[in-house]
């Protein structure tokens, strides 16, 4: 069936459903973290994290739809190299996702996770370094994301971090072969390319950022068909 790029689509992924449990959750985000290390991903938010961090003695951060809180961790290691102390928070609806967080880090002292609802303006009320969201911002409307800049904007001190997909047909398809020949999870073969296809052009998200009246800002494209966005 032909899909229309033009435009950001609006279907749910199974990642969606915050029912959704056992061990296709732990499959999965096991699998995510190495297409996502793979394909240059992950090194996009480290860079980024590493710009804010490399002058302070401490750190404080927000990482907006978690995961298995991979990511953190890749910060944290950095971190702890460079004697900066971290305090970090991972934050995800689903309750089954922070289970398998919090048993995949537990070593890591400096990590806490939180079920929680992003859009609870409680959520806002008290001031953090760092917000950072990988792969998450795709999941919204553009709407809702002007909503959520502008609360992250005002919450972060230091900065906020977005790394996310570049709606493509090359992206599109090439992910959907990959994951038809080498994936183990149904939903990473549902989702990952639906998730490009809930991905953006570049007017998509400097609209965004307009509406959040967010004006100074970096915004680039890198490989593999992502956007770095950074203010």
């Amino acid at each position: 069936m032909e899909i229309d790029l033009s435009v950001r689509s609006s279907e749910e992924e199974i990642m969606d459903d915050l029912s959704i449990s056992g061990d296709v959750v732990s499959s999965t985000l096991r699998e995510l973290d190495t297409i996502n290390t793979w394909l240059g991903g992950n090194a996009i938010s480290l860079r980024l994290y590493k710009r804010l961090a490399e002058k302070k003695k401490s750190i404080s951060l927000l990482d907006m739809g978690t995961g298995g809180g991979d990511l953190m961790k890749m910060m944290v290691d950095w971190s702890r190299k460079n004697k900066i102390e971290t305090q970090m928070k991972g934050i995800d609806a689903n309750p089954h996702i922070i289970d398998y967080a919090v048993e995949h880090l537990k070593s890591y002292k400096e990590i806490n996770f939180l079920v929680a609802d992003v859009f609870d303006p409680s959520m806002y009320t008290q001031k953090v370094d760092v917000i950072h969201a990988c792969l998450f911002t795709h999941h919204f409307s553009h709407e809702q994301l002007v909503w959520l800049f502008t609360q992250w904007k005002n919450t972060a001190t230091t900065g906020v971090i977005i790394n996310d997909l570049q709606r493509h047909p090359l992206a599109y398809y090439s992910i959907k072969i990959l994951t038809r020949l080498f994936s183990k999870s149904y939903m990473v073969r549902n989702d990952a390319a639906l998730s490009v296809a809930r991905g953006f052009k570049r007017r998509e998200l400097i609209q965004i950022l307009k509406e959040a009246g967010i004006t100074t800002y970096q915004l680039r494209w890198k490989w593999a068909f992502r956007w770095s966005i950074s203010f």
